[in-house]
């Protein structure tokens, strides 16, 4: 057998346990397909996610049964306007010794997970939501001046309610720009409706991890970074990044008129490496242009700074990727 052979029957293996935790996921928030296949991606790809959903979709339910499934450790913070950095980081406090001697101890905080949920992260203030920044970015967090390693694998889901907007904070661009992705939960349809009715006012048995463990996710991790990419696909991922930009000569027009500023370097990677992530989940070694279509929008959409006309008539800042993407594909 070749390497690329041994390479696609590993993948295979993996295939198959990691859509054991598919199964299990969709068991948890049904009628979510979509949503449920984003959420993979983005841990595939190594990528944190902000969800936006209304109030009782299942935003907490997905995620903590992510982390079962995965048997990983679960955090999380329900942010408020008087959340502390120290509430989220942890702190030192002075422990007192049975000789009488004092010194100090760090209690860490709920960051100290695998995977994390903060729940209606725009009610935290600024300086709360800039607090994650290292962890998400470095996988790592700095307190009193001490560096502590996070636990691989770390996962940070952000949600957040379009409806209530009193007493919100809007995520600033640098926060924003951390999250590989935003996904967007939707009420499901009848169908689906009927379903949750059913499962979930009668008894059941409470699921346990999935047969994917921490070792294949960190394997599976692993075989993203190694998938190769074309020339021309890594070319239309910055050709479409660069579009996104108003004073860009490729710029469609809806972007020139209603964009501030586009999407970062930091967008395409996730773009590409989200590209990769799917192409894997579907079993392919290598991804293409239809994974580019598909991971757009979620990957480069909230990373726009609108202008203050596209905000008035409730511009879709996903569908202005998408056009930039034709734009460029001509």
């Amino acid at each position: 057998m070749t390497d690329l052979d041994h390479l696609e029957a590993e993948l295979q293996d993996l295939r198959g346990r990691l859509f054991s935790l598919r199964s299990h996921l969709d068991s948890k928030l049904i009628g979510q397909r979509e949503v449920l296949d984003q959420m993979l991606i983005a841990l595939l790809a190594d990528g944190h996610v902000l969800l936006e959903g209304a109030p009782g979709l299942g935003k907490t339910t997905l995620v903590r049964a992510m982390a079962q499934g995965l048997d990983l450790s679960f955090g999380r913070i329900q942010c408020t306007p008087d959340l502390m950095p120290g509430d989220v980081l942890g702190a030192r406090i002075l422990q007192m010794e049975d000789d009488g001697t004092r010194r100090f101890e760090f209690l860490p905080g709920p960051i100290f997970t695998q995977i994390l949920l903060a729940d209606e992260i725009n009610r935290a203030t600024p300086r709360t939501q800039s607090a994650l920044l290292e962890a998400m970015a470095e996988k790592q967090v700095t307190v009193h001046g001490e560096t502590r390693t996070l636990e691989r694998p770390f996962l940070v889901v952000a949600t957040q309610n379009p409806i209530e907007m009193e007493g919100t904070y809007p995520l600033p661009e640098a926060q924003l720009d951390r999250f590989m992705m935003k996904v967007f939960l939707d009420m499901p349809d009848q169908e689906a409706l009927d379903e949750i009715l059913r499962s979930t006012t009668s008894l059941k048995a409470e699921a346990g991890p999935t047969e994917l463990t921490n070792k294949d996710l960190l394997r599976l991790q692993e075989l993203v970074r190694q998938m190769p990419v074309g020339d021309d696909l890594r070319s239309l991922i910055s050709a479409t990044t660069l579009a996104t930009h108003p004073n860009n000569p490729r710029a469609p027009t809806e972007i020139k008129a209603l964009v501030r500023h586009g999407a970062s370097p930091r967008g395409a990677q996730s773009l590409l490496l989200s590209a990769k992530a799917r192409a894997l989940l579907q079993g392919r070694l290598a991804p293409s242009r239809e994974d580019l279509e598909a991971m757009v929008g979620a990957c480069l959409g909230h990373r726009l700074v609108l202008g203050y006309e596209a905000e008035a008539v409730g511009t879709d800042a996903q569908d202005l990727v998408r056009k930039a993407l034709s734009a460029v594909c001509g």
